[in-house]
């Protein structure tokens, strides 16, 4: 079998009012403790990194992490094309079962030590016991071996034709820590990537740390999405943690130069932000995020349908963004599954969308549903402001129509730790939790885990629906859109009918930086930290 250089065609992977009048007004906590960082150091607030192995938590922010000292066997480009990135040179057989992998010259572990076939081997294995793309690989999977120490085999029992997305999924470790348990964190953050982890100045609460990885080998090509040449253009890439859940301070820091980059700044402070010279606002993901309720439909009272159908009528699309995000140009609602904007949205099964919500039609599902006054727990994280407002307007909804809500608050962290929890709510578990997803994600149906509803190996919430199960087992081998289209309105209708979460919106946030920071590369969900460059 000849191994060749491969142009890949297929579509590829993804996956709090304050007044104007105070931001100005407050004094920098910064300023008495740093000087303006030089040139080659860039200061991003980017949000709570609380856990550091892609595989054990499925957080943007985690996988940010893994993207600077990581690197992955593919990458998705800008039009979410997988191309190769650790991989040299493959080939497939006439039968489209056996692949074979060479890895590229120059790959090489932070610790010193070359980076083998049985490392990806091992992160495959590990990877495909909690990802939904690994689950599909672990269904087609007859064999994956090294064949030497740059070349690893894939033979499937039958073709794949997503196979290169797929395995654009997993960060490639090192063979003795992907060998721990997919549940057991992976704790020495030592990769290949283009960014090495400095554990000496990592302050847990504060602040992470990580240098320019002198001896990486980019590839020879222009950076696009996530895949191509990742050059790092910078000495050090500081993440701000201590900033986080203080926006105003965050603020305040952008403007006096502490501080290069803020992840999220408050939309009601934008037209401040906008007035700054020395600020610019970006919107670097382009088709935005949907943010969406989360259901444990393995506990009272959404383990009965009614009651979760009672939720889809109970939630105003319109109320909740407004809390979140106040009047902004930036949101508005969504109905299907799929996304507002994605080639796959649809409008079936959507008749329960009603502008202002039913919280008539809800209570009494809720009374068909046996509701008998058990306490509903919601997730409140707290230094998510937008998501923490519509909580609370959650809360008090469900109040008005007699159900036994309350707030548990914590950071993000701390939500989730507590959402992998399937136990009561006595017992320390969850009824509802609310979080986004790039909208750009929802047309990978065969690799999104939060598209899956097959019980125990499904997303948080762990929904069963086998009917809906089979028909998505049937998109990965479906050849034009159209088909795929027809199939997703199958799939819509059942899933709106089972509903394992019930949409709050669409929003589209700018960044906000200096405008000294450039070369910042757009994508869906994650801020690579190559390519960009500071000058003073």
């Amino acid at each position: 079998m000849k191994l060749i250089e491969h142009k890949i065609s297929r579509r590829g992977l993804m996956k709090g009012g304050i007044a104007v009048g105070t931001a100005l007004s407050i004094p920098s906590v910064l300023r008495a403790q740093t000087s303006t960082a030089d040139a080659r150091t860039v200061r991003m607030v980017i949000g709570t990194l609380g856990a550091f192995d892609p595989v054990v938590a499925t957080s943007d922010f985690t996988h940010m992490h893994a993207y600077a000292i990581y690197d992955k066997l593919f990458g998705p480009d800008s039009s979410f094309e997988p191309h190769p990135q650790m991989v040299g040179n493959w080939g497939v057989s006439d039968d489209k079962k056996t692949y074979v992998f060479e890895l590229r010259d120059g790959l090489g572990w932070h610790d010193g030590t070359p980076v083998t076939a049985a490392d990806c081997v091992a992160s495959i294995r590990r990877w495909g016991q909690r990802a939904a793309a690994g689950h599909l690989l672990t269904s087609r999977l007859q064999d994956i071996s090294k064949k030497d120490d740059r070349t690893f085999i894939i033979v499937l029992k039958e073709p794949l034709g997503a196979l290169l997305t797929i395995l654009s999924g997993p960060f490639i470790m090192r063979e003795k820590d992907a060998s721990l348990s997919p549940t057991e964190p992976v704790t020495a953050n030592i990769g290949s990537g283009p960014f090495t982890f400095n554990h000496a100045l990592a302050k847990p609460g504060a602040s992470f740390t990580y240098d320019r990885n002198e001896k990486y080998v980019p590839r020879n090509e222009p950076a696009d999405g996530l895949a191509g040449g990742k050059i790092v253009k910078v000495d050090r890439v500081i993440w701000d943690n201590g900033l986080v859940a203080d926006q105003q301070t965050a603020l305040a820091a952008l403007q006096a130069g502490e501080v290069d980059f803020l992840l999220s700044p408050p939309l009601d402070l934008l037209p401040v932000i906008e007035s700054d010279p020395n600020i610019e606002l970006q919107v670097l993901d382009k088709a935005g995020q949907d943010l969406f309720l989360r259901m444990n439909c393995l506990q009272k009272p959404f383990d009965n349908v009614k009651a979760r159908q009672a939720m889809l009528h109970l939630i105003d699309q319109e109320a909740m963004l407004r809390a979140g995000f106040g009047d902004s140009k930036y949101v508005k609602p969504v109905t299907s599954m799929f996304g507002n904007e994605t080639p796959l949205a649809n409008d079936e099964n959507t008749e329960w969308y009603k502008k202002g919500g039913d919280p008539a039609k809800a209570k009494q599902l809720f009374k068909e549903a046996g509701y008998a006054g058990e306490k509903v727990v919601i997730l409140q994280s707290t230094d998510w402001a937008e998501a923490s407002n519509m909580s609370l307007l959650l809360a008090g909804t469900l109040q008005k129509i007699g159900v036994n809500a309350e707030l548990a608050p914590s950071d993000w962290s701390g939500l989730v730790a507590r959402r992998d929890k399937r136990v009561s709510v006595e017992e320390g578990g969850w009824s509802i939790f609310i979080t986004g997803e790039a909208e750009a994600n929802f047309p990978q149906v065969a690799t999104n885990p939060i598209l899956q509803m097959n019980g125990s190996k499904a997303w948080y919430g762990w929904p069963q629906n086998d009917d809906y199960e089979a028909l998505r087992a049937k998109f990965v081998d479906l050849e034009t859109l159209e088909e795929r289209k027809a199939l997703a309105r199958k799939m819509q209708r059942i899933w709106w009918d089972y509903v394992p979460q019930v949409l709050l919106g669409q929003y589209v946030q700018p960044i906000a930086r200096r405008k000294t920071l450039t070369g910042i590369i757009g994508f869906p969900s994650y801020v690579p930290f190559w390519n960009m460059q500071k000058s003073l």
